[in-house]
């Protein structure tokens, strides 16, 4: 278990940390609202893993 003191200077160093790392944040987001979307990238395989654990699951 971290004492309250050492709690306390975890926070501090996760907040300096969240404002060191913002504008990288900022201009990530604002390039990721102009890049057209690629959901079946991300569906056709996670459904395709879903249906052979499934084939697996049957098979026992």
């Amino acid at each position: 278990m971290l004492s309250t003191w050492e709690n306390l200077i975890l926070g501090a160093l996760a907040l300096l940390l969240l404002f060191w790392m913002q504008p990288g944040i900022k201009a990530a987001l604002a390039r990721s609202k102009q890049t057209p979307s690629d959901w079946p990238s991300v569906i056709v395989p996670l459904l395709m893993v879903v249906m052979f654990v499934l084939f697996l699951i049957a098979m026992v």
